[in-house]
């Protein structure tokens, strides 16, 4: 799920403070995970093998553990295949392979893993959760997160920069919920009031997606329209030569 491809457009410029922690954090698992993903290149493992598995534990974890309610172990299992995201990147950097494969791979099996966890959610507010606003709103967490990553793509395809990140990535979207629903599952061990943590974090991510998919909609509008006034322009200079 990391495995580099050449830049496919020019991409937004991150916050100050998202460029620091991804460049720190970034280092410090790249240092961590290297000798674990030489291990596996060792033993003849793939890095779309890494991929496929670690997506696998990801649907896995969200779709047999949050359902029944089980948020903190079904956190744990989601963090630990999570890191197979760092473990396929380093392996293909360490191969020395930059595949458009790895990319496209990386970039469904994403959505995929995104879909399960906050349809593990969805489904257990719909079920024993008994509470039909949070189930609507997992699913637009769902809904929308797909969005936001097919605006950008979108764009990029027809030829435009997208020079915008947004309020809420991909990144923050898991950061925040997987979170939320590990210490919401310590109510289980006994700690108090702590499950309305999921709820909280579940109506941030809503809301920041849909900042997210204003912005990045408003920024292909923009660019959009540039880009056709720019072509406009040099179709009339040409005409008039």
């Amino acid at each position: 799920m990391g495995q580099p491809v050449a830049s496919r457009g020019r991409g937004a410029t991150p916050t100050v403070g998202k460029a620091m922690l991804n460049k720190y954090a970034r280092a410090f698992f790249t240092r961590v995970l290297t000798p674990f993903a030489a291990f596996l290149i060792r033993r003849g493992v793939s890095p779309d093998t890494v991929t496929l598995l670690g997506t696998a534990g990801v649907v896995a974890g969200a779709l047999v553990f949050y359902p029944m309610g089980e948020f903190f172990w079904g956190t744990v299992v989601i963090t630990l295949f999570v890191f197979s995201d760092l473990v396929d990147g380093n392996m293909a950097r360490q191969l020395g392979r930059s595949s458009r494969w790895g990319a496209f791979l990386d970039s469904t099996l994403d959505r995929v893993a995104d879909g399960a966890i906050f349809g593990g959610l969805a489904l257990w507010y719909a079920g024993s959760g008994d509470d039909t606003i949070l189930c609507a709103v997992s699913i637009f967490c769902l809904a929308s997160g797909q969005v936001v990553s097919y605006t950008k793509a979108r764009g990029e395809a027809i030829g435009l920069p997208v020079a915008v990140n947004g309020l809420v990535e991909r990144a923050e979207r898991l950061v925040v919920s997987l979170v939320a629903a590990g210490f919401a599952g310590l109510h289980k061990f006994g700690v108090p009031g702590i499950q309305y943590l999921l709820p909280v974090a579940l109506w941030i991510v809503a809301v920041g997606s849909l900042v997210t998919l204003v912005q990045r909609v408003v920024t292909v509008r923009r660019e959009a329209a540039e880009a056709d006034a720019a072509t406009e322009e040099s179709q009339g200079t040409e005409a008039a030569k």
